[in-house]
């Protein structure tokens, strides 16, 4: 309809397929895929489909979205979050290249198992080589407000950068592109250039273990930087953190296999062969796929309890690292800049140590396992924590 009254004067329509369905019993994760797929090859030739990098909202970490590679018909665009909504916006530092080529580079197996490298990979249905598209396009949700630096964190930039650089050349590495503007922006002292360098690629690593590993998610309504794996009510079912994270006496993760949700059906056979055993599953997607006893063990030669608390205590640590990694580079930086960046960590390191915490001490409840060592038990109780989550959410 909108493409028919564009027509005249030759306009596209960039339709977004962000859509979720207010059923406690489905699994939002399966919502676009149910939407769109039916409707391939019914939309105008001047129609193009703008879908998320991943199924559910933009997490720090999510498997790409199965629509990519399922609608051979219509024109499907790539929607990054440039914003850092759910990775601590304009605090928390986050090089987000490798979100961006973690999602891109992965084969969708849409050519079947042993097709030449690169001929099925997400990059190449959204470029249109995969399925010859005759309109291509790659959107991105932006993170420039009314700072005077446009992005308040000035390391937020990057992610602006890394974007464009990306929209324009898929091949590039998230090194490649740090490094590039480290020295535009920042400083060409080679020693420096490493050293912020090797902070950014390794910064998403890090948030993730403190805030989402092993695969969990969370998008629960509210605000988006305060932790609440607690939450239970809201107006939708799938706006509670229970509805996501499923932790009970058994364990924890949204069982998206055939037992479960079988979200997992949406994908080819050779993506749902990685993703489908919990004993084979890489662990970065582990709790998306599957329900995982407290005290099973994992690849890593921990339980999953273990494992848990591993990537909370390391992750909020090393934003420690962090700090002493940029100290290092103080004569190297803008004084104000630098002054900027150091003042932004320091908070960083205590909301990594206050998500920590939450997770920590609310999963806790549902384990029953004890804190391993050598980590030590959080100072604070679960009613600390949630009050000072209810504090911030009032500013």
């Amino acid at each position: 309809m909108l493409a028919e009254a564009l027509r005249p004067y030759d306009g596209i329509v960039m339709w977004r397929a962000f859509v979720y369905k207010a059923d406690p019993k489905a699994d939002r994760f399966k919502a676009a895929y149910e939407e769109f797929t039916p409707l391939d090859g019914k939309f105008d030739k001047k129609v193009i489909v703008q879908v998320k990098n991943g199924p559910i909202d933009f997490q720090p970490r999510e498997p790409f979205s199965p629509l990519f590679g399922n609608m051979p018909k219509t024109p499907l665009s790539m929607e990054f979050q440039i914003t850092q909504e759910y990775t601590g916006f304009a605090t928390h530092w986050v090089y987000e290249a490798p979100i961006f080529k973690e999602c891109l580079e992965t084969d969708t197996y849409v050519n079947g198992k042993g097709s030449p490298s690169g001929g099925a990979t997400v990059a190449s249905v959204i470029d249109g080589s995969l399925h010859k598209y005759t309109m291509t396009a790659i959107a991105g949700v932006a993170n420039t407000g009314s700072d005077r630096n446009w992005t308040g964190n000035p390391m937020a930039q990057a992610n602006w950068y890394a974007y464009g650089r990306l929209a324009w050349d898929h091949t590039l590495s998230s090194e490649a592109i740090a490094n590039e503007w480290v020295k535009m922006t920042l400083t060409s002292e080679p020693k420096a250039v490493k050293t912020i360098t090797d902070l950014m690629l390794k910064s998403r690593e890090i948030y993730v273990d403190y805030n989402t590993p092993l695969g969990l998610s969370r998008p629960w309504s509210g605000v988006h930087f305060a932790p609440e794996p607690w939450q239970e009510k809201s107006v939708r079912p799938d706006w509670t953190a229970i509805y996501y994270h499923r932790a009970d006496s058994i364990g924890l993760g949204f069982d998206r296999t055939a037992t479960g949700s079988n979200a997992l059906a949406q994908y080819r056979p050779e993506v749902q062969q990685t993703w489908n055993n919990p004993e084979t599953c890489p662990l970065p997607y582990l709790l998306w796929f599957h329900h995982v006893p407290w005290t099973k063990k994992l690849s890593s030669g921990r339980t999953l309890w273990d494992e848990l608390c591993t990537r909370f205590y390391t992750g909020a640590d090393s934003v420690g690292w962090m700090q002493q990694q940029w100290a290092q580079v103080k004569t190297a930086i803008d004084p104000a800049i630098f002054a900027d960046i150091t003042g932004r960590l320091a908070t960083q390191h205590k909301e990594a140590i206050w998500w920590r915490d939450s997770w920590v001490l609310y999963l806790q409840t549902y384990s029953k396992q004890p804190i391993p060592a050598p980590f030590q038990k959080p100072d604070r109780t679960l009613e600390d924590v949630k009050r000072l989550s209810e504090i911030y959410k009032l500013r």
